[in-house]
């Protein structure tokens, strides 16, 4: 018995960057793609955060504190579940 050899519709190429190819003229989809891309790659929130220059104690002071309240919250559910 013979193997089917597995035809795809499109062709898988590697894109470098955040690219989508169109096909058959479907923005739409394509729009979606780069959506999700964008989306999986973080890009915005770099941005974001590159948006001003944030000193590096402010940065270490900011996740401290991140720490703290995470602890905070957890230690309050916990005790909410006895």
């Amino acid at each position: 018995m013979r193997k089917k050899k597995n035809f795809r519709k499109r062709p898988k190429k590697e894109l470098q960057g955040l690219m989508v190819e169109v096909w058959d003229n479907n923005i739409e989809f394509a729009i979606r793609k780069l959506k999700k891309k964008v989306k999986n790659s973080n890009l915005m929130m770099n941005l974001k955060e590159r948006q001003y220059y944030i000193k590096p104690s402010e940065e270490r002071r900011e996740r401290i504190n991140r720490v703290k309240s995470r602890i905070k919250y957890q230690n309050l559910k916990e005790k909410n579940d006895y």
